[in-house]
């Protein structure tokens, strides 16, 4: 479960972020990265870390957030709202 304490300072503002113990793994870029239908994360500078670079709006891109959530072997996603 990811904790809000430990969120990346990287996240845009809101409910969902990603916290430090991201391992980039790569598994929820394939559901929400840069080169999908819903680009809501992005790699830091040195692609150690994920982030979400903007907060999902509407149901379509919640959902892609969500399944993102579901799949993180390190379960580094979280969703404060």
């Amino acid at each position: 479960m990811a904790d809000k304490t430990l969120r990346n300072p990287d996240n845009a503002p809101g409910a969902w972020y990603v916290d430090e113990s991201c391992a980039p793994c790569h598994t929820c870029m394939d559901i929400i990265g840069p080169t999908t239908a819903h680009p809501l994360m992005k790699y830091n500078a040195d692609e150690t870390k994920v982030f979400f670079a903007v907060q999902p709006a509407g149901a379509e891109q919640e959902k892609a957030a969500q399944d993102a959530l579901e799949v993180c072997p390190s379960q580094a996603i979280g969703n404060d709202g």
